[in-house]
């Protein structure tokens, strides 16, 4: 301690205090910004860098704010031609945003010795009836001309102004629509927008913004970590190197089960990123039957018992005729003017394997034609049926397989048939629905999407479940289909994956044969007819030289 044994006043000690809150970390000094944040921290700043919008769902106290700070430094002490611009934060309480500040004044100091000393300034938030309010702000100035300035928890407070906005625990602020409408509004100049947060329900104004995002309905991104992923990541090494702390697995353990006893009930919310209440059914079942309105099939093909044992050419003859007899029907009715894609989910026994085609509407509505579901039918034989539909979907654009466990089989060969940039092979995860399913949900409610009439496929989509925050089928989900075996989903998944297929950017090859020219007679047209070369003298089913060759067994 630099005051051992000497006795200071109160202010310099509040001196002292705000220098040690202003440096670095000793530990960290001498080291590159990449090396110094964790990965998360790294993935929030780059999707700043390239996103108007980043909403950012997170655990307590894993310093994505200490790494905003960076960012806010770095914004700000950029010139104008380097997309320099000023950087406004906003947290909802004086606190927040002294730490903030303090935060800003290290990273500062670290990377541009050219910044000026922290200062505070007074300005006059006019209320209508009331007196007027003298709101504290602080800033930060730099040599670019910018500075780093927080602001007051009020719409009012963004008026006029012009930057990179930081809503700061966006979830516990007074009237967050009004204060996000007027941060959105900075978009227009090309200005920037973060929004960061630890949840606060499941109807809160945050958690709604991000289903906007992750559904599409706002163009921006979405970064989440939870306390787990921080861990992984080294956030307890980094708090154990702080505190001058012996690192162990068996202490990092010890130090995450302390924590999630602390917080009880609410480590969820607090820490896993899971807004409460967040629990239950994820598509409404009027909702889906307002979409059943696509007049197609289901196919169902069925293999008897033992199948499998059959001889290949005789298990390819079976499938081929129900292909010919109930696909090639439904395939000839496909409008070939419209692009079309599918999703496959893969299951062997048990549970449906099914293909949604799936095709764009002239007004952008997706559409099923018509749904395949197959039941013990052997590896080979599933191919057959995705090869030989695949092919003749008109104007085909891409398709998504399931390639977890034994469907990553199929997932690959189809893959190499039809080639890598129209088929991906999907290892289906928390991660992956999280992506995905606020979309298709958002194609429901916007009535952009028509599904077969269908109670089976009702079933399913009703068994997508919010678990711990994540839309999903539930591993152990089951339902009896109409056919009274059972069901798991099979369908919801294979939609999903078709509706994901639709919404990549898979381009689409195709060509038109020119008319062949007959070089023989010189003449064009029609595709020149082998018999009529040199006279007939090849025709067989004339009279000339190579037919009584031919006839005789002679040599001409």
């Amino acid at each position: 301690m630099a005051f051992d044994g000497v006795p200071i006043t109160e202010e310099e000690w509040a001196k002292h205090r705000r220098e040690a809150m202003q440096s670095l970390p000793a530990q960290l000094v001498g080291k590159a910004l990449p090396d110094i944040l964790m990965p998360s921290q790294k993935a929030l700043l780059r999707a700043t860098a390239t996103n108007q919008l980043v909403v950012s769902d997170k655990s307590r106290r894993i310093g994505f704010t200490w790494a905003v700070g960076a960012d806010a430094v770095l914004t700000a002490g950029a010139a104008k031609s380097a997309r320099g611009m000023d950087v406004l934060y906003i947290g909802y309480n004086l606190d927040m945003a002294r730490e903030f500040v303090d935060v800003c004044a290290m990273w500062a100091k670290a990377f541009m010795p050219a910044s000026t000393e922290v200062g505070e300034f007074l300005f006059q938030d006019q209320m209508q009836g009331e007196p007027d309010k003298h709101i504290q702000a602080f800033r930060i100035a730099f040599a670019s001309g910018y500075e780093i300035v927080a602001l007051s928890s009020r719409p009012r407070s963004l008026r006029g102004r012009q930057g990179y906005v930081i809503l700061d625990e966006f979830a516990f602020h007074d009237g967050p629509e009004d204060l996000l409408k007027a941060a959105m509004a900075l978009l227009i100049w090309g200005g920037k927008v973060l929004v960061i947060s630890t949840h606060n329900g499941v109807d809160n104004p945050f958690n709604l913004l991000i289903n906007e995002v992750r559904a599409g309905k706002r163009p921006g991104a979405v970064v989440r970590c939870t306390f787990d992923q921080a861990l992984e990541e080294g956030l307890f090494q980094r708090i154990c190197l702080v505190r001058g702390l012996e690192w162990s697995p068996e202490a990092e353990a010890e130090f995450r089960t302390g924590i999630r006893a602390n917080l009880g009930s609410h480590a969820a919310e607090e820490l896993d990123c899971i807004p409460s209440q967040g629990s239950g059914v994820y598509l409404a079942r009027a909702l889906i039957e307002a979409c059943a309105t696509s007049p197609g099939p289901v196919l169902r093909l069925t293999c008897p018992p033992g199948f499998e044992l059959k001889p290949d050419v005789e298990r390819r003859s079976y499938v081929d005729a129900w292909l010919e007899q109930n696909v090639e029907p439904e395939l000839k009715k496909l409008d070939k003017g419209l692009r079309h894609y599918f999703g496959e989910d893969f299951a062997l026994t048990g549970d449906v394997s099914a293909y949604v085609p799936l095709c764009i509407e002239r007004n952008l509505t997706r559409r099923v034609p018509f749904v395949i579901e197959m039941r013990n039918v052997p590896h080979e034989q599933q191919k057959q049926v995705v090869f030989y539909t695949t092919e003749r979907l008109p104007r085909f654009s891409g398709g998504k397989c399931d390639a977890t466990g034994n469907g990553s089989f199929l997932a690959q060969v189809t893959m190499q048939k039809f080639g890598a940039s129209r088929i991906e092979e999907v290892k289906l995860s928390q991660a992956w629905y999280l992506e995905h399913m606020p979309r298709l949900q958002a194609a429901f409610i916007d009535r952009t999407l028509a599904i077969l009439l269908d109670a089976d496929h009702v079933d399913d989509l009703r068994q997508i479940k919010l678990i711990r925050g994540v839309p999903m089928v539930p591993k152990d989900a089951r339902s009896k289909g109409s056919d009274g075996l059972d069901r798991h989903g099979d369908f919801a998944v294979a939609l999903a994956l078709a509706w994901a297929a639709s919404c990549g950017n898979a381009a689409e090859y195709a060509y038109t044969s020119v008319m062949p020219v007959n070089r023989m007679s010189g003449g064009t047209g029609e595709a020149d007819d082998f018999s009529d070369r040199y006279g007939g003298r090849f025709n067989t089913n004339s009279g000339g030289p190579l037919a009584a060759q031919l006839r005789t067994g002679k040599s001409y």
